[in-house]
């Protein structure tokens, strides 16, 4: 009878560790994948989408679309975290990734981002077309080897060269809608390609003692923090010009217009704060509303769309 009452006691503590190591290793794999940015770059090649002229594709394959543009994103997460392990290991910001801590290895990461990233292709090529396969594809490459294995141990100006392969979201689901470029894709490439240097030079100053000891050439580090933080400013500028850009060619209207306006001018203040502060709170701050302003300008420019002024 011992016995017995034993072995059902044992057998919840056993299922429980059983589920609490699956979520573990979900919560890792999520984690690898950058599920979060990915996310948010699935929002703006969304938003792409629906901006491309209409030729009738339904609902189904456009979000089958949208979610092979995305395992595809996740694989090139993936092989980023695989290369940079070692750096990621000496950063106090990285140390406790997946891979960077040993809970998963290389092996089962790369061979994770190609199941995923060979289901992303196949999803392109059969409920898309092979121009936005072979662009996504392209991005890819970009991301994890020619940023990430090069030009981030390269060169100070890593994030502006590099940030193009993150900024294609858009005109990858423009071109999985018509099949074809246009001018008007690439202009919402370059909102997020203008906006990535002044939102990850902003991490870097306030995590400029972690990059000096990966030994990576970003900006603050090579040239110093008040350069780097100039440079956000001129970069807020900039960002404030490109994104006047749609309203200008009549790619959105009036509601796109005073929502960018609002959402640039409180860029524009954190990075001059950010500029004559003294500590790193300010580029934190300035950090995490960077990522706000581009979910909320891509949202917005969505709502334009139905609801013209």
């Amino acid at each position: 009878m011992a016995l017995t009452i034993n072995k059902k006691t044992i057998q919840p503590v056993h299922t429980q560790s059983l589920s609490v190591r699956a979520y573990d290793l979900l919560q890792d794999y999520l984690a690898i994948s950058k599920f979060k940015v990915v996310a948010m770059l699935v929002l703006t090649a969304w938003v792409g989408l629906a901006l491309a002229p209409d030729v009738g594709r339904g609902i189904g394959v456009q979000v089958i679309s949208l979610l092979g543009i995305g395992l595809l994103s996740a694989a090139a997460a993936v092989i980023n975290h695989v290369v940079d392990s070692e750096i990621d290991s000496k950063m106090a910001r990285t140390r406790h990734r997946p891979v960077a801590k040993g809970r998963l290895s290389k092996t089962h990461a790369l061979t994770f981002a190609a199941s995923i990233g060979v289901t992303g292709f196949i999803m392109l090529m059969v409920w898309a077309n092979t121009l936005t396969a072979i662009l996504t594809l392209f991005a890819l490459v970009g991301y994890a080897f020619i940023y990430t294995s090069f030009l981030k141990r390269a060169t100070p100006q890593n994030i502006v060269i590099g940030g193009l392969a993150g900024a294609m979201p858009p005109l990858l689901g423009w071109v999985s809608e018509t099949n074809q470029m246009a001018a008007a894709p690439w202009l919402l490439v370059m909102i997020i390609f203008t906006w990535t240097p002044p939102h990850f030079w902003a991490l870097a100053i306030a995590r400029k003692s972690d990059y000096e000891r990966a030994k990576i050439p970003m900006l603050p580090v090579t040239h110093g923090i008040d350069f780097c933080k100039t440079c956000v400013v001129a970069y807020s500028v900039l960002l404030a010009l490109v994104c006047v850009m749609p309203y200008l060619i009549g790619m959105s209207g009036g509601i796109y217009l005073a929502g960018a306006c609002v959402l640039n001018s409180v860029f524009m203040y954190k990075a001059i704060k950010l500029k004559f502060a003294a500590n790193n709170d300010k580029a934190m701050d300035l950090f995490r509303f960077s990522i706000v302003h581009l979910m909320v300008l891509f949202v917005i420019l969505f709502i334009d769309k139905w609801f013209p002024l």
